[in-house]
């Protein structure tokens, strides 16, 4: 079987996503929209369960998926609250000093994660998890 072309554009599709992010947020720089991906990505993890986030981390594409679960402590507790204040939060405090990630980071990604996922299988997805999950999204 050969390569498929995911994994063989992977690169190539996430220095797009990225600079699409950084177009979205007014950020300056692909590696300001590297952080605030991984902030938002981070931020939303924290808040599912392990069975939800396997699940979620299959509808993103290779990279995303690859930096969806860095890192990942799955033995942590997850965190109940969905305030978007919290969250918006929670998304600047990664690499504080090195962190320009805006108001409006959430809602940023999500718009441009939403170009960059197969449509069907995404919403698919969301309609398993829980409602703040989806609303997260929306």
């Amino acid at each position: 079987m050969p390569v498929p072309m995911e994994y063989r554009l992977a690169s190539q599709n996430f220095e797009q996503f990225l600079a699409e992010v950084a177009e979205e947020s007014g950020l300056g720089t692909r590696n300001q929209a590297f952080t605030t991906t991984e902030g938002v990505l981070r931020c939303f993890r924290r808040r599912l369960d392990i069975h939800d986030a396997i699940a979620f981390a299959q509808v993103l594409p290779a990279m995303l998926r690859a930096l969806f679960v860095q890192d990942w402590d799955s033995t942590s507790k997850r965190i109940e609250t969905w305030d978007v204040d919290v969250m918006t939060s929670e998304v600047k405090s990664l690499r504080v000093n090195h962190n320009f990630s805006p108001d409006t980071a959430i809602r940023d990604v999500v718009r441009v994660v939403l170009r960059h996922v197969d449509l069907v299988a995404f919403n698919r997805c969301m309609e398993k998890l829980p409602a703040e999950a989806r609303s997260f999204w929306s």
